[in-house]
Formats: C-alpha cells, sequence, structure tokens
C-alpha cells in the first residue's frame, strides 16, 4: 500500500478547467481552488490516513499552473514512525488540463487496482 503527498503551488496563477470527478462538470480551478477540492475529494473518500495535502513548490515556477506534484511513500505501520524515503513520485507540471479529472491525481497515485472492466455475454 501506498501513502501520498501532494503538494499544490499556491504562488502559480492560471486556472485549470476540469470536472474534479469522472462523470462530474468541468469546473475552473486556480490553484487553491485545486487543493480545496483535493481535500474535499479525501474527506470523502475516507482517504485522510493515506493522503496529505500540502501548500508549496510543485515546480514549473515562472509559468501558467496550476501545478501539483505528487510524492509516494510507503503505508506507515500502525505504531511507527513514518519514514521520508520516497518510492515513486509524479509531477503534473502544465499537464492538469491533459487529465480526465483531478481525481486522476490521486486515484493513478495510489496502488488500488482498478475495479475490473465487466462484459455482459450475449446469451443465444
Amino acid at each position: 500500500m501506498r501513502r501520498l503527498v501532494v503538494t499544490v503551488c499556491p504562488r502559480e496563477t492560471g486556472v485549470v478547467v476540469l470536472p474534479v470527478e469522472r462523470g462530474g462538470r468541468a469546473r475552473r480551478l486556480d490553484a487553491l481552488g485545486v487543493l480545496e477540492a483535493l481535500a474535499r475529494l479525501v474527506a470523502r473518500r475516507g482517504l485522510g490516513a493515506r493522503v496529505e495535502l500540502r501548500q508549496g513548490c510543485a515546480g514549473g515556477c515562472g509559468g501558467e499552473g496550476p501545478n501539483v506534484d505528487v510524492t509516494i511513500y510507503p503505508v506507515t505501520p500502525d505504531g511507527e514512525r513514518p519514514d521520508h524515503v520516497a518510492v515513486g513520485w509524479k509531477t503534473y507540471v502544465y499537464s492538469l488540463p491533459t487529465l480526465d479529472c483531478l481525481a486522476t491525481v490521486i486515484d493513478e497515485n495510489l496502488d488500488e487496482p482498478p475495479a475490473p472492466a465487466t462484459r455482459r455475454r450475449r446469451v443465444r
């Protein structure tokens, strides 16, 4: 299992237009709007123990954002202190508009397998 630290730079100008969740209505989000939408998403999904949100440099300084950086760590076993050795990372510098929704930032970085696709069998 993984835990994520998602960093959004509040200093970057610009907006992104995309739905927060798949199938939702596209919204205009600046950097703080991205951070707030991710916070609501994490709370709604009960991921607070596995997803931490921060404000800070996410790379791409000087260009229009918003930009997001994800650092991936192993889940900390109960009763132990978390280590700070990343096992992976992904940046969304200038690429948020290419996502199908903002939730992709979390979904593609947690290690839960996606729900299996179901096919209906044709009965003859």
